[in-house]
């Protein structure tokens, strides 16, 4: 699923209300897998929006920190689980459930660990400061088995540098909807940014 463009936006709601519209937004720019972090109250409410009244989204849980967590969010509809690190029993929750987890790793270590526990897809997370794009391309040698999709401090121009790595299948970003737009309700706006994002590896 996160093969179906090249940018996954990472989306903070605060307000539920503007979950299907944003989503919507978002789809219509082509970006159709959407990252609905657990870091508001709001949250779980939105997902649940979304996959209720926007069926061509793909609708993902981030910061998913806890096993409780990935049963909060499979139930809420989320199609995918996305972990800033990993922990033991964060992965056997993941692993006793259908909903799959993009787990996160900054290190070759914990790159290695995962690979072991059978992930060969993951979250590259703090990006920029665990070492951007340059880190991600050395690990490509020695680990070419493994993918990720870099998330943390990335850009529109940022993003053309880790899409032209071949051991990165998406990065994940908030420009694309940035929070004035948000708060005006400039979902054009938003497509508009999503078509551009969309079009970064076309």
């Amino acid at each position: 699923m996160l093969r179906r463009a090249p940018v996954v936006p990472v989306l903070t709601i605060d307000d539920p209300h503007t979950a299907v519209p944003l989503a919507q937004a978002l789809v219509a720019g082509g970006l159709p897998a959407l990252e609905i972090t657990l870091r508001t109250d709001a949250a779980l409410d939105a997902m649940e929006q979304i996959a209720q009244h926007v069926p061509d989204a793909i609708v993902g849980a981030g910061t998913v920190l806890t096993p409780s967590q990935v049963g909060e969010a499979t139930s809420a509809g989320a199609q995918f689980l996305v972990s800033p690190g990993c922990t033991t029993k964060l992965a056997e929750a993941a692993a006793r459930g259908s909903t799959p987890l993009l787990p996160g790793a900054s290190t070759a270590s914990e790159a290695m660990t995962l690979a072991e526990m059978g992930y060969h897809l993951m979250k590259f997370f703090p990006a920029e400061p665990a070492g951007g794009a340059a880190f991600l391309k050395a690990l490509g040698a020695p680990l070419p088995q493994i993918q990720f999709c870099p998330t943390g401090g990335i850009d529109a121009e940022k993003a053309k540098t880790y899409l032209a790595l071949p051991n990165v299948i998406c990065v994940g970003g908030s420009w694309i909807a940035p929070a004035s737009a948000v708060k005006a309700g400039d979902w054009s706006a938003i497509t508009a940014l999503s078509r551009a994002a969309a079009a970064l590896r076309a």
